[in-house]
């Protein structure tokens, strides 16, 4: 058995990450809601049906509360079970934080939710006729891990690495995790031609390319692409350097799903 885990990078940022503090807290909020609910209720009540969202019949115990667009909206803060909004947050701590500090609040959340829209989009047409609803940030996520690829390839990811009985913590270049990641998605929605094991793999892929895409977008004026990782002296540098930035080291650290009881996905 070998698991592997990523737990924070060595790449600093200049500000504080708001936007990606706010996503989290949404999401962690929206989870301690759906606690007091049943999960039939939370998944085809808020989470995207590709049969509602194209118009066509859909055999499901609820029908959605809010319209089958806006349930592309919906679906992004809803999560499966502990490991599921566990592992998200994880990924959206330790990448999130650099692609903001990048791309500033504004660009930054409009990846974000394109992203994740895109990534809905791209699991329904993977099977526009399903009933089976998707709930998850994994879509929005997968973008911000594809925009943190093509802005910092060669950063260090400390992972956790499990093998059998063995573990140590290694430093993983990004651009190996992260590819190694996409592949994974692209290979497992292949072979199960919709998901695998209840995962919504062709929302993370969908998810993942649109932020390659958006990222080479949106980037300021005069950032350029695939650049060295930044050193801790970076965050210490003169305020003249940082063009009035506030200062501060702090580290940055895609996903677990777990249904509740019985597996319904699939879960982004």
């Amino acid at each position: 058995m070998i698991f592997a885990l990523p737990l924070y990078d060595d790449n600093p940022i200049t500000r504080r990450p708001l936007v990606t503090y706010g996503l989290i807290g949404l999401c962690i909020g929206a989870f301690f809601w759906e606690l007091g609910q049943s999960e039939d209720y939370v998944a085809y009540a808020y989470g995207m049906v590709p049969a509602e969202l194209f118009g066509l019949p859909a055999r499901v115990p609820i029908r959605n509360v809010v319209a089958p667009w806006a349930t592309i909206l919906t679906s992004m803060f809803l999560h499966s079970g502990w490991l599921h909004i566990g592992g998200n947050m994880l990924f959206l701590w330790i990448f999130g934080n650099n692609v903001e500090d990048v791309l500033g609040r504004f660009r930054y959340l409009f990846l974000y939710l394109f992203s994740g829209g895109a990534a809905a989009l791209a699991q329904a047409f993977s099977n526009y006729s399903s009933s089976a609803p998707m709930i998850g940030a994994s879509g929005a996520i997968a973008g911000v891990l594809g925009a943190y690829l093509i802005l910092y390839p060669k950063a260090n990811v400390h992972c956790f690495v499990w093998i059998v009985i063995f573990f140590r913590i290694l430093n993983v270049p990004a651009w190996l995790m992260l590819t190694f990641w996409f592949a994974l998605q692209v290979i497992s929605g292949l072979a199960s031609g919709e998901a695998g094991d209840g995962v919504a793999v062709w929302a993370h892929a969908g998810g993942f390319v649109t932020g390659v895409v958006l990222i080479v977008l949106l980037r300021p004026p005069g950032i350029g692409l695939l650049q060295p990782p930044r050193s801790p002296s970076f965050a210490n540098a003169p305020p003249s350097a940082l063009a009035g930035r506030r200062t501060f080291h702090q580290g940055s650290v895609p996903s677990a799903g777990e249904a509740w009881g019985r597996p319904r996905g699939p879960w982004g």
